[in-house]
């Protein structure tokens, strides 16, 4: 199954259609998409009913975010065992947990103001809480997920990495634009392996990541155990589960986002995200603290 946030409506796509799901439910399920996953199993079991013989097709520049105003942003970095040789780190022996803010969602083909600073891309398949979750043993993990969709971690390095540890990692990720996702939801069942999925990111037309989350040091089911073990997740909270190699600020010389750029991301059974960036119009946070010598 493959749910979408068509203008703010939620839609069920199927063959380049979509279903109004407000209306093809006579109101049994809300247009708000954020709604659903309050109802998922219930959702789910409706939709298996649905029939788009008939249905207009789908219009991929209306779509939106497909988790609009998710309660909690979760991200695990230092994921991938590529990843973590590129930041000259060691293995993780849990996983490294930071925050994104839900006011930094955006869709999957907006613009994106620039900030300033080092603007790095991160591509990471993210998985979406369909069901309550609290001390969720490892094998019972995919149960609470309603399915998975393509996200960019987004980071402007230089604030992401100010000040002392543990630094300004949720800030600095958090940007207005930096959480973008998209272009739809997935459920498990659409996909050969569910634990294998191939993400990449191309900018400005080269290939700058590419993997499979068979890599992933700790798969989703482990990630739904371990937060699961410290705080509940809810319907419609995200888990943004790593990124590969190949980040912009660990490449001699770097390769950051610049205005003129475009930043394409993909995940195999998903579909692919595409944005640009404009120049900002507002200083640097760090500005506002530059250290000034008297004369």
């Amino acid at each position: 199954m493959r749910v979408a946030n068509q203008s703010g409506r939620l839609v069920l796509v199927a063959d380049g259609r979509a279903v109004d799901v407000e209306t093809a439910s006579s109101g049994r399920f809300a247009a708000d998409p954020q709604q659903v996953f309050e109802c998922w199993d219930e959702f789910v079991s409706w939709a298996r009913t649905v029939d788009f013989s008939t249905a207009p097709p789908l219009i991929e520049s209306e779509l939106r975010a497909p988790v609009p105003r998710p309660g909690q942003i979760f991200a695990v970095g230092v994921n991938y065992a590529d990843h973590v040789e590129e930041s000259g780190l060691e293995l993780p022996d849990t996983p490294f947990v930071f925050t994104k803010f839900p006011a930094s969602i955006t869709g999957p083909f907006d613009t994106i103001e620039h900030p300033g600073g080092s603007v790095d891309f991160e591509v990471e398949l993210v998985a979406v809480i369909g069901k309550d979750a609290h001390h969720v043993p490892a094998d019972r993990g995919w149960d609470h997920i309603a399915g998975v969709t393509l996200g960019q971690d987004l980071s402007e390095r230089e604030l992401q990495l100010s000040g002392p540890p543990p630094q300004q990692f949720s800030l600095g990720k958090s940007f207005a634009g930096f959480t973008p996702i998209g272009p739809v939801l997935v459920t498990a069942d659409e996909f050969a392996d569910r634990d294998d999925i191939e993400v990449s990111t191309v900018l400005s037309g080269e290939l700058m990541q590419h993997s499979r989350t068979r890599h992933l040091i700790f798969p989703i089911p482990v990630l739904v155990s371990y937060l699961s073990s410290i705080v509940p997740l809810r319907p419609g909270d995200l888990i943004f589960t790593g990124t590969p190699s190949g980040i912009g600020f660990t490449r001699d010389p770097k390769r950051l986002i610049g205005a003129d750029d475009e930043l394409v991301s993909r995940a195999e059974g998903i579909g692919e995200m595409r944005h640009r960036f404009v120049v900002g119009t507002r200083p640097h946070p760090l500005s506002l603290f530059s250290k000034t010598t008297a004369g």
